[in-house]
């Protein structure tokens, strides 16, 4: 790929490239925008088919957490890391220490979390070498395992959604088909069955599946079924993209609410699912609990704060569908319009102050 061109073109800041030939650490760190604050965004380990590709994630995945990290208000601005290599079995303490180094060399400007591939304990291994990490042990005075929080976020931005849809936010005998049951959908499925909603699940992991069946008492479908199931809310927690020219005429859905990340194969896809009238609660916006979580940390985390601080997404999703009806326009669009007008807002404000500043030095001078 054309790489200074491609971060041109979608305005980023900084890659960097992290190499370790005793621990065999491949790793990019990529830097999209920092004009909230300093970079937040987790480190995800990954199989992938080439160098090309990973670089494409990680660029894709850092814009992702600016606008996720804006959108939800956090004086942060979005960055990024992919590990090339197997989470399964290429894992060592020695890679996890590597990286902090790396991490440590930006001073501040990134900071990381875990992500999917990574765990709480590689967290730790990456905090013995640099403080600029979090969702690492409670024993560190962290808040440790994100999911539970993200889930909940995800659950409060359905409600929202389902009220926008239903003219009610209940969930209480709702059928909501969820795609992917790991940590996070798990501990949503939770919540959702404790409101009394049916489940319909679905995962390549089978034992996942049987967990959720029968804790849940959900039905469980093959995973190419789920799009077509007949169901309120489809929820999809797995990978991106599976809002598509495939799915689309499937679903039966009158909201998509779900964890995963890029939810949209094409922007364009969501233009087609609000013409046929389906609800969508933009995906980085209702998946945003994880990261307000961990961003607590940053100012000596308090759990009940940071909880606050989640509930507010269903404001947010509110929010969300009150600009794209005020404008005319795709959710997915407002939401990226309600991260972009408070980005631009900042970057007006410091051109001013630095005018200003000009200013006054060139009048001293005179």
């Amino acid at each position: 790929m054309e790489l200074f061109k491609y971060m041109e073109t979608y305005d980023y800041e900084q890659t960097v490239v992290c190499q370790d030939k005793e621990s065999g650490l491949k790793a990019i760190i990529a830097i999209h925008d920092t004009t909230l604050g300093p970079a937040l965004g987790g480190t995800r380990m990954w199989t992938y088919q080439s160098e090309e590709e990973a670089f494409e994630d990680a660029l894709r995945l850092a814009k992702g957490m600016t606008y996720k990290n804006a959108a939800a208000g956090l004086n942060l601005g979005g960055g990024k890391t992919v590990i090339i290599g197997d989470p399964r079995k290429d894992k060592n303490e020695a890679m996890f220490r590597a990286f902090g180094r790396f991490i440590q060399g930006l001073n501040g400007r990134y900071i990381t979390a875990e992500d999917v591939g990574t765990t709480v304990e590689d967290m730790d291994l990456v905090y013995s070498e640099t403080d600029y990490v979090t969702g690492i042990s409670p024993a560190f005075g962290s808040s440790g395992n994100p999911s539970p929080v993200t889930a909940y976020g995800v659950y409060v931005g359905m409600k929202a959604a389902a009220k926008e849809a239903f003219g009610d936010d209940s969930l209480e005998g709702k059928t909501i088909a969820v795609q992917g049951v790991g940590n996070v959908a798990f501990s949503l499925c939770k919540y959702l069955h404790e409101e009394g909603a049916r489940l319909i699940v679905t995962d390549i992991n089978k034992e996942a599946v049987k967990r959720a069946v029968e804790a849940f008492d959900a039905k469980a479908v093959d995973i190419n079924d789920i799009y077509s199931v007949a169901c309120d809310i489809y929820s999809p927690c797995a990978l991106g993209a599976t809002i598509n020219d495939e799915t689309i005429p499937q679903l039966k859905a009158k909201v998509i609410a779900g964890a995963a990340n890029n939810q949209l194969k094409e922007t364009c896809h969501g233009d087609i699912i609000q013409e046929k009238g389906i609800v969508y609660a933009p995906d980085y916006v209702i998946n945003s609990g994880g990261v307000i979580n961990v961003a607590d940390e940053l100012v000596g985390y308090n759990r009940e704060r940071a909880m606050k601080k989640v509930e507010t997404i269903y404001d947010s999703i509110t929010k969300i569908f009150e600009i794209a009806k005020r404008d005319g326009i795709p959710s997915y669009e407002a939401a990226n319009r309600m991260a972009e007008e408070r980005i631009e807002t900042m970057k007006k404000s410091r051109r001013q102050f630095l005018q200003n500043g000009m200013t006054i030095l060139s009048r001293g001078r005179g």
